[in-house]
C-alpha cells in the first residue's frame, strides 16, 4: 500500500523614467497611484442571518455565485485596477528580470528503481512543469523522457499531482490536476513501452493510485460524478467512496469498497499490505483525528481496529500480519505502533520521546524515524523491531526528508535544505550510515553572504515562541530594514526550514525574512497543536503580533517597513492580525485565505476544518469564530494597511468567494491612502501545481506591492 506520512501558495511595464529620477519621485509616484485609484462600485444587498440572536449582515453574499455575470464582471473591474496599480510600479520589471536569473538553475529529485529503470524528476529552471526522465543504470550519461507533463497544456497549467509505480514496475498510473483544481483525473501508463493504457479515472479528489500487491489493479477515492449544473468549484463536496479498479477495466465497471452514507462529509481512503494479506480503510471527519478499519483481504466487512477521531493512526507498513502505525494516542508527541493483526496485540516499537516524532519512513530492514527539534529535524535509524542503529550525521541544519525506498534496498537517498542554502540530495548505505553527496544545487546567489538564526520571543500569555530570522551577515538592527513576515499557524502544519528563490531576491536587497513557528502547527507535538484551534485559535494571532512587535522593539525592522503574508490558513491569520492590529503593520498580503469564518463549511471541502476551527452552526463556537473572523471585523473609518489580497479562479479548496467578500469589504471601509487590492489569478488554483511562469508574475507583483508601500529602492544587482 502507499505509504502517508503527515506532513500533509499580471502585470508588466515599469515607469522607469520616473524610478530612475530617484527616491523622491517614487514616493510621489506612490501619492499619485493611490490617489488615482477608484475601487469598482460593489453592490450591497440587504442580506442578513440570524446567529442565534446575533444579526450579521452579508452584503457582499452574491459575491459567492462565481459562475454569475456579475461576479465575472466584478472580477474584471478589480483586475483591471490592479493591474493598472501594478504595472505602474518602478520595480516590477527588475524585480521580475532578477527572480527569473535567480530561478534559472537546475532541480532535480532522489532516483528510484521501479522493473529495470531508474526514474528522476527534474526541472531545467524555468520549466513550468519538472519532467521524470531515465536510464537503466545511475552512471548512464544517456537517459530518455519518461513524461514530461509541459508537452500536456501551451500555458504549462496541467501539472502531475501523484505519481505511483505497479509493484512489479510494469504499469505507471500518475493523476493530473488543470488549472490548480483540487479534481484530477487517473491515467495509466505502460512503462517499459510508454504507452498509455485506456483506463481513465475521473472525479477524484485528494487521492492518487494505491496499487494492489498483485499490480492487477489499484484502490482510489471518488465522488459522484456532479449533476448537470452543479458548481464544479464551489459546491460541497459529499460522500466519498473507496473504490478498486481493474486494469483494463472502464471506470463504470470498478468495485465499491466502502462507502459511509450516513457519514457524508467524511473523508476515506484505503489500500492494500505489501504482501495482499490486509485491506484498511482511513476514515477521517476533518483535518485531524481518524479511525482505522481492517480486514483480511476476501473477507467481506471491514472492522475497527482502532475507533475515531480522538487521534491520529497512519498506516506506515504491513507485512507478515504486523502493521506498523504511528499515532498520537496516549502520546501527544507521536509514537510508532506495532500491532498484530490476528491477536490485536499492540506493543511500543518507537516509544513517545521529548521531541515530536515528525514522520517514520521504512526502506531495506530499517525503519527511519523523523524528530523535530526546535522545528528542525534530526533523524533516527532503527532496525524492524525497534532497536535504534545509530542517530544519522546529517551534512547539514535543517529540513530532510527522503530515507524511503523498498525491503530489499541496501541504500536510501536524503534531502537537507535550509533557508539560505537549497535541496542537497545525498546517497545513504544503510549498513555503515555513511553519506555521500548525490545531487548539489548551483544557484545564481552567494549563500555564504547570509545567515540564519533562531529566536525566541514571549507571546501575550508568556509562551515562549520560536522564529527564524534570515538576512545579509553584518545587518544593521537600525529599524530601517524592510521585512517579510511569514506564518501559518494551524491544521499541525509544522514549518521547517526551506529554500525560497523570492526570499534569496530579498535578502539580497536588504531585506530581513522570518518566519515564525506559530502555535496550530505541531512543531512541539500534538499539545502545540490544540493550544491554536478551536477556542484557542486567538493565540495564533498573538503568536504572531508579539513577533512583529519583537522584530521592531529589537531593531530588526519598523512599522513602516514591516510586511505580513500568509497562505490558506495563513491568510486567515494575515486578516485577522490587520484586522485586529491595523497599526502595526506596513503591508498585509493575505493569500488564498479563509477570511468569512461562519459560512467557510458551506463550500467544497470546508466542512473538514471545523474539526480545526469549529462551526458557526454551534452556539458556542459562533461566538469565538465571529470575534476573530476577518470579514466581520473591519471596521468603517480605519485606516488598514497597503493591502494585496491574492486569490485565483479555479480554487476549489479556498473558494475565491472568501477574498472576493474580503476586498470588497476592506474597499468600502478603508479610510486610508494607502492602496487596498486584490489580484485573481485565471486558470490557476490554490497553489499546487501552480506553473513557474505563474509563480514569478505573482512574486514580482507581490515584492513590487511591498517595495512600494514600504518606501525601498530596488538596487540593482550586479
Amino acid at each position: 500500500m502507499v505509504k502517508t506520512i503527515k506532513s500533509i501558495v499580471i502585470v508588466f511595464a515599469a515607469i522607469a523614467v520616473c524610478y530612475s529620477a530617484g527616491y523622491g519621485c517614487g514616493r510621489l509616484l506612490k501619492h499619485m497611484l493611490t490617489e488615482k485609484i477608484e475601487y469598482p462600485a460593489t453592490e450591497r444587498q440587504d442580506v442578513v442571518d440570524d446567529y442565534f440572536g446575533t444579526k450579521v449582515a452579508d452584503p457582499y453574499r452574491w459575491l459567492e455565485d462565481d459562475n454569475s455575470q456579475a461576479t465575472a464582471a466584478w472580477v474584471e473591474a478589480q483586475n483591471k485596477i490592479t493591474s493598472e496599480y501594478l504595472s505602474s510600479l518602478p520595480a516590477r520589471e527588475k524585480i521580475k528580470s532578477r527572480l527569473e536569473q535567480l530561478w534559472d538553475y537546475p532541480t532535480e529529485g532522489a532516483p528510484s528503481k521501479h522493473g529495470n529503470w531508474y526514474y528522476i524528476s527534474r526541472n531545467s529552471g524555468l520549466q513550468n512543469q519538472s519532467v521524470i526522465y531515465r536510464k537503466q543504470s545511475l552512471t548512464d550519461t544517456e537517459e530518455e523522457v519518461f513524461l514530461d507533463p509541459n508537452t500536456l497544456s501551451e500555458d504549462g497549467t496541467v501539472a502531475l499531482n501523484t505519481a505511483t509505480f505497479s509493484k512489479d514496475g510494469k504499469l505507471f498510473a500518475y493523476s493530473l490536476a488543470s488549472a490548480g483544481s483540487d479534481w484530477v483525473e487517473i491515467f495509466v501508463m505502460d512503462a517499459e513501452s510508454k504507452t498509455l493504457l485506456k483506463d481513465h479515472i475521473k472525479w477524484v479528489k485528494f487521492s492518487g493510485a494505491s496499487w494492489s500487491a498483485d499490480s492487477k489493479g489499484f484502490y482510489y477515492s471518488a465522488y459522484d460524478a456532479p449533476k448537470e449544473g452543479d458548481a464544479l468549484y464551489s459546491a460541497q463536496n459529499t460522500n466519498q467512496k473507496v473504490y478498486y479498479h481493474r486494469i483494463g477495466t472502464s471506470q463504470s465497471d470498478d468495485t465499491l469498497v466502502y462507502a459511509d452514507p450516513s457519514r457524508p462529509l467524511h473523508y476515506f481512503h484505503g489500500g492494500e499490505s505489501e504482501d495482499g494479506k490486509w485491506m484498511f480503510v482511513t476514515g477521517s471527519a476533518g483535518t485531524s483525528g481518524t479511525e482505522l478499519l481492517y480486514k483480511r483481504k476476501g473477507e467481506k466487512r471491514f472492522k475497527t481496529l482502532f475507533a475515531g477521531f480522538d487521534y491520529d493512526y497512519i498506516v506506515l507498513d504491513c507485512y507478515d500480519d504486523e502493521a506498523l502505525i504511528m499515532t498520537n494516542s496516549d502520546a501527544p508527541n507521536y509514537r510508532l505502533l506495532s500491532v498484530n493483526l490476528n491477536t490485536l496485540n499492540c506493543k511500543d516499537l518507537i516509544p513517545q520521546t521529548e521531541h515530536p516524532l515528525e514522520g517514520v519512513s521504512t526502506v531495506g530492514e530499517y525503519l527511519f524515524a523523523f524528530y523535530l527539534v526546535d522545528a528542525q529535524n534530526k533523524v533516527l535509524q532503527y532496525d524492524r523491531k525497534g532497536n535504534l542503529i545509530r542517530e544519522v550525521e546529517l551534512p547539514a541544519i535543517g529540513a530532510v526528508g527522503g530515507f524511503d525506498g523498498k525491503r530489499e534496498d541496501d541504500h536510501a537517498y536524503y534531502l537537507v535544505t535550509n533557508y539560505t542554502t537549497p535541496g542537497n540530495i545525498y546517497h545513504y548505505d544503510l549498513a555503515s550510515g555513511k553519506s555521500t553527496l548525490y545531487h548539489a544545487s548551483e544557484v545564481k546567489f552567494d549563500t555564504t553572504d547570509y545567515t540564519t538564526s533562531q529566536i525566541f520571543f514571549t507571546s501575550k500569555d508568556g509562551t515562549r515562541v520560536p522564529m527564524f530570522v534570515s538576512h545579509k551577515k553584518g545587518l544593521k538592527l537600525n529599524g530601517k530594514n524592510p521585512c517579510y513576515l511569514y506564518g501559518y499557524g494551524g491544521f499541525q502544519i509544522n514549518l521547517t526550514p526551506s529554500f525560497s528563490t523570492t526570499a534569496a531576491m530579498f535578502m539580497e536587497q536588504g531585506g530581513v525574512y522570518c518566519v515564525v513557528n506559530l502555535r496550530g502547527g505541531s512543531e512541539y507535538g500534538e499539545q502545540w497543536h490544540k493550544a491554536g484551534m478551536l477556542e484557542n485559535k486567538q493565540n495564533v494571532f498573538d503568536d504572531f503580533i508579539a513577533a512583529a512587535e519583537y522584530l521592531i522593539d529589537s531593531g530588526y525592522t519598523s512599522q513602516e517597513k514591516l510586511a505580513i503574508a500568509g497562505g490558506s490558513n495563513g491568510g486567515l491569520l494575515v486578516g485577522a492580525c490587520m484586522t485586529q492590529r491595523p497599526d502595526l503593520f506596513a503591508v498585509a498580503l493575505p493569500a488564498v485565505g479563509v477570511m468569512d469564518m461562519l459560512r467557510f463549511h458551506l463550500f467544497t471541502i470546508g466542512h473538514g476544518w471545523v474539526v480545526e476551527y469549529g462551526s458557526s452552526e454551534n452556539k458556542e463556537q459562533f461566538e469565538y469564530l465571529y470575534k476573530y473572523s476577518p470579514l466581520h471585523n473591519l471596521k468603517e473609518g480605519v485606516h488598514y494597511p497597503a493591502t494585496l489580497v491574492t486569490t485565483a479562479d479555479h480554487d476549489d479548496r479556498v473558494v475565491p468567494a472568501h477574498s472576493f467578500k474580503f476586498a470588497a469589504t476592506l474597499q468600502h471601509c478603508h479610510a486610508g491612502d494607502s492602496p487596498v487590492l486584490i489580484r485573481i489569478d485565471t486558470n490557476a488554483g490554490h497553489g499546487a501545481g501552480k506553473p513557474t511562469a505563474k509563480r514569478i508574475e505573482e512574486a514580482a507583483d507581490t515584492y513590487a506591492f511591498i517595495f512600494e508601500n514600504t518606501n525601498t529602492k530596488y538596487k540593482t544587482i550586479k
